[in-house]
């Protein structure tokens, strides 16, 4: 690749996106279809995949494993981990993480769902919206991706028909409408054969919408990230220690959301201080304006005491300042979640010991029922309230991903036991805001 070609990749969009659906609805085969048709494998990639589908005794190339790293997935022709796998095209790079579809591996798929701009549900033709693609449905609603694409798979298997496509279309549209989803997109496809992902085919003529590639390369993504308030935790307090530069005291960061521009009044949170910012910093020199996600140094007018963990906001868009707060948690643990016992939460870049005080309830990811219980054991996702130590400064996660997210680390282990999503009042996990009892329209 000429130094030309490998510049202009690094100046696109990055899309992160994942697959996810029913056991076997074809999403390590789409993966691999894109990557084949993409260009995007090495040779010796695809004579290691082709003879470990001959040796299996099968005809062709079985485009599956060139996500199905782990031996165990192989074997059994299923997805366990979470594969991530990288390619890129003119227009844009992508990271795709494949997720698993067996109900055992919830965590796996929250993993990789974590950071996604967007979201491919897979759909069996043969079989329909099942419980497994409802389940991932859900849990993608829950992370707040905000693209979903359902891609009805195994076209081949059911003669290309339109009637089936749009059964499913809209069996799935009722089951969206009731988690408050309207940004999707439908498409049929043939992940085996090639129909609708990368080329069109000439299979579906009665398919006028655009391939999942086109839908990939040209999805706005720009609007994902909150513009609007600005968010800015302190990573690091600089002070240089030279001689032209021993007065300089600058905080490093990343800005989560929204923007800021020299002269701009900030409150310091949670001590509430507050001041004007002088310079924005940066490797290449300073600038009057940033926007997230930019990572800068900040200076500002006056000398006041901020540490790691403080946060930068502007003075007329502050967020909560909270020791308590109830927050949406998936336990990721094989140990059991114990009220009892004190963690560690890090919240931005805050560390604050915390105790879940209270278990509001446990979601059936099955069926979206709400259950009583008294502990998360692994791959349980339910409401809590968690106080914490010292205050944190957090919005609600619907409203600011990056400042309503947090990570709930084992202090003896110092392993993740849980990842959460701060709630407002009245949120009950489903996208929408309702009382005691199931989740609104779901369940059996």
């Amino acid at each position: 690749m000429s130094a030309i070609k490998s510049i202009a990749l690094d100046n696109t969009e990055l899309l992160r996106f994942i697959t996810a659906g029913s056991v076997d609805d074809g999403k390590s085969t789409l993966i691999g279809r894109l990557l084949h048709d993409s260009k995007s494998i090495f040779e010796d990639q695809l004579s290691a995949i082709t003879h470990t589908t001959n040796k299996r005794g099968m005809k062709g190339v079985d485009l599956s494993l060139l996500t199905d790293g782990l031996q165990a997935e192989r074997e059994q022709g299923i997805t366990i981990d979470v594969a991530y796998r990288y390619f890129a095209t003119p227009k844009r790079r992508f990271i795709i993480a494949d997720t698993p579809g067996h109900e055992q591996y919830t965590r796996n798929m929250v993993t990789g769902a974590s950071t996604a701009n967007l979201a491919i549900i897979l759909i069996d033709a043969r079989k329909g919206v099942l419980t497994q693609s409802r389940r991932h449905t859900y849990l993608a609603s829950l992370v707040g991706i905000p693209h979903l694409v359902v891609a009805v798979n195994k076209m081949d298997l059911v003669d290309y028909s339109r009637e089936v496509f749009e059964r499913i279309r809209s069996d799935f549209a009722a089951f969206a409408e009731e988690l408050k989803l309207h940004n999707i997109t439908y498409i049929p496809m043939s992940a085996l054969n090639g129909d609708m992902v990368v080329e069109r085919g000439d299979k579906l003529p009665w398919y006028e919408g655009v391939t999942l590639m086109d839908l990939l390369e040209n999805i706005p993504i720009d609007h994902d990230i909150n513009l609007d308030d600005f968010r800015f935790p302190v990573q690091w307090v600089c002070r240089p220690q030279t001689e032209e530069l021993h007065d300089f005291r600058g905080y490093m960061g990343r800005i989560e959301s929204g923007s800021i521009q020299v002269g701009d009044a900030v409150t310091v949170l949670p001590s509430g201080l507050t001041s004007r910012i002088k310079e924005i910093v940066t490797y290449d020199g300073l600038l009057n304006h940033a926007i997230a996600p930019q990572s800068v140094t900040l200076t500002i007018e006056d000398h006041l005491d901020i540490s790691r963990g403080d946060m930068l906001v502007k003075t007329d868009e502050k967020p909560q300042v909270t020791k308590e707060f109830e927050a949406m948690l998936c336990w990721l643990s094989e140990q059991a979640l114990d009220p009892k016992r004190k963690y560690l939460v890090k919240h931005t870049t805050r560390i604050v010991k915390a105790l879940v005080s209270q278990i509001n309830y446990r979601v059936d990811v099955n069926t979206l029922n709400r259950e009583a219980a008294d502990i998360f054991k692994m791959n349980d996702i339910g409401r809590v309230r968690l106080k914490v130590q010292q205050p944190l400064v957090c919005d609600n996660y619907e409203h600011n991903h990056a400042t309503g997210s947090f990570i709930v680390i084992d202090e003896a282990s110092n392993n993740t036991v849980a990842a959460g999503m701060i709630c407002p009042e009245g949120f009950d996990g489903s996208g929408s805001r309702s009382g005691a009892g199931k989740l609104d329209g779901f369940g059996s």
